[in-house]
């Protein structure tokens, strides 16, 4: 027996931005007086809505947006959000004239950096500038005292530029053992007095993302970077997860609506490659949703929500659907949440990211335009 619904919005993300709201005044809570508040949104409000997130940050109280390019910051611009906007990765020194004009601040990331981003500039508008320090992550950042000396001579005699920050991100906020954390923030405050002693003691000075911002006060500084517990995700280990207690809400629901339903007999296959056999007689549901939205294929036997009941992803997820082993049958139309809640019950990312062996924030960048979001305060639609 096959039961099919008509064609309808069959996919799409609910986005609670009363919850990102709720999640950005309890952080805000713990932080220290007079501590800014920077909301990262990088990676399109890590899949939640750039100009979306951002107008919901600046209104429940962020003092600044982070985001991960230039790029990124621009659409903010076009979507008329003002205010500080740092991208936390450079962008080629030809784009710095681009990034003045906009009055978006741009890391500065080791002297070549900055000296050829100098070469390029033409306008006479001010370039802000953060100095990144590696302390520690291995990533972008200047590694040593020479080469920031010679980066804040720069600074000093080229008028263009204002030295508005210094910051740097810590490797292993995230985990119990918080003696690196410790080095790095020696390592941080060493070069922070290199840059202050050289004339810029009202630089901005910031090293804490989620995991430090949540879990070490005093290295709030300045400024905190909150980014993944914006959209309520701890991310620490789970020795670490149990010492924080913080009600952060998720704020990310996936959800498709059934469009077929089967009647599969015991001992008959699903999917590709046969990758599922029915153990007994079941009801086998397909979802129109797949890889090439972003759900991954290693999601296969990943439990769903079915009316507040567990149903199941079988057989291989593939490009634009995947299959389901219903708990009962329900009709073809019916809503299934993949993330979120659904009936009195839920599926936290983590879930999600655990599952297919990688992190919350991962699963959250995955999901691409192909799904759309919708925009609540509210439960998802029945």
């Amino acid at each position: 027996m096959t039961i099919a619904c008509k064609p309808s919005a069959a996919v799409w993300a609910d986005i609670r931005l009363d919850r990102l709201e709720r999640n950005i005044r309890a952080i805000r809570a713990l932080l220290p007086p007079g501590c800014a508040f920077m909301a990262v949104l990088k990676a399109d409000g890590y899949g939640h809505g750039l100009p979306e997130t951002a107008r919901t940050a600046l209104a429940a109280g962020a003092d600044a947006l982070a985001v991960g390019t230039l790029r990124e910051a621009l659409l903010l611009r076009g979507a008329s959000i003002r205010g500080p906007i740092l991208p936390l990765t450079p962008c080629p020194p030809d784009e710095v004239d681009i990034a003045a004009e906009n009055g978006i601040s741009l890391p500065v990331v080791s002297r070549q950096w900055l000296e050829e981003a100098l070469r390029r500039k033409t306008t006479r508008l001010p370039l802000r500038v953060h100095l990144k320090i590696d302390s520690g992550m291995g990533r972008l950042g200047i590694c040593d005292g020479s080469e920031l000396r010679r980066v804040v001579a720069m600074l000093r005699t080229d008028g263009g530029l204002i030295a508005e920050g210094v910051y740097t991100h810590l490797a292993t906020a995230g985990q119990a053992d918080d003696s690196f954390v410790r080095e790095q923030h020696r390592r941080f405050s060493g070069m922070c007095g290199m840059v202050r002693d050289a004339g810029f003691p009202h630089a901005v000075v910031h090293c804490a993302g989620s995991a430090a911002a949540l879990r070490f006060p005093e290295l709030a500084l300045d400024m905190v970077r909150v980014g993944a517990s914006l959209f309520g995700i701890l991310p620490v280990d789970d020795e670490t997860a149990g010492g924080i207690e913080l009600p952060l809400a998720q704020t990310f629901s996936l959800h498709a609506r059934i469009v077929q339903v089967k009647r599969v007999g015991k001992g008959e296959s699903v999917g590709y490659g046969r990758a599922y056999t029915a153990a007994e007689d079941e009801w086998i549901a397909t979802l129109p949703i797949g890889y090439a939205d972003g759900l991954s294929r290693r999601c296969t036997g990943m439990p769903v929500l079915v009316e507040g009941q567990w149903g199941v992803i079988v057989g291989s997820v593939c490009m634009n659907q995947c299959m389901i082993r219903l708990p009962s049958f329900v009709p073809a139309g019916t809503r299934v949440t993949l993330l979120g809640e659904n009936g009195g019950r839920s599926i936290p990312v983590k879930r999600m990211a655990d599952w297919i062996g990688t992190i919350p924030q991962e699963v959250l960048a995955s999901f691409g335009s192909r799904v759309p979001r919708i925009y609540s305060t509210g439960r998802p639609p029945d």
